[in-house]
């Protein structure tokens, strides 16, 4: 059975078509080549935690989606509230996907440590947050697929 894939890409410059998303395509190059997965949902919303709770719970209970990987958000700025949002939605949290991402970030820049991404289950669903830019997505991924 194919793992149904959602990508969502928190970021308010992108969501405003000021920035192009980077991080968004480097998660769905990287999960192709590791997992038997189709990306059955892509998105962008701006950093705002209601936008991110909603899309969150679309597809986590109508689009019944395995897996759901955001990018951004997760780090210290005023706005970057990814996992104050991921935290509302989640029933129980999975910290072993980001304590991991973390500590092998950490064997390559102290600032990986700077990641407050959270992972957790809602229902059926595993969502994971990942920092926002391709290279520590793709080192990130990297740490956790099989």
């Amino acid at each position: 059975m194919k793992i149904k894939l959602g990508i969502l890409t928190v970021s308010d410059r992108s969501f405003r078509g000021e920035r192009e998303d980077e991080s968004g395509p480097m998660i769905r190059k990287l999960v192709l080549e590791h997992l038997d997965a189709e990306v059955a949902a892509e998105g962008i919303v701006p950093d705002e935690p209601d936008a991110i709770v909603a899309r969150l719970i679309e597809w986590c209970d109508e689009r019944k989606l395995n897996l759901i990987l955001t990018t951004g958000g997760t780090g210290f700025s005023p706005r970057d509230l990814t996992p104050e949002a991921t935290r509302k939605v989640i029933t129980r949290e999975a910290p072993g996907f980001s304590e991991a991402m973390r500590m092998d970030g950490f064997k390559k820049t102290p600032h990986a440590l700077l990641s407050r991404g959270i992972s957790g289950i809602k229902g059926k669903t595993l969502i994971i947050n990942l920092p926002g830019s391709p290279k520590a997505v793709a080192e990130g991924l990297l740490s956790i697929l099989p």
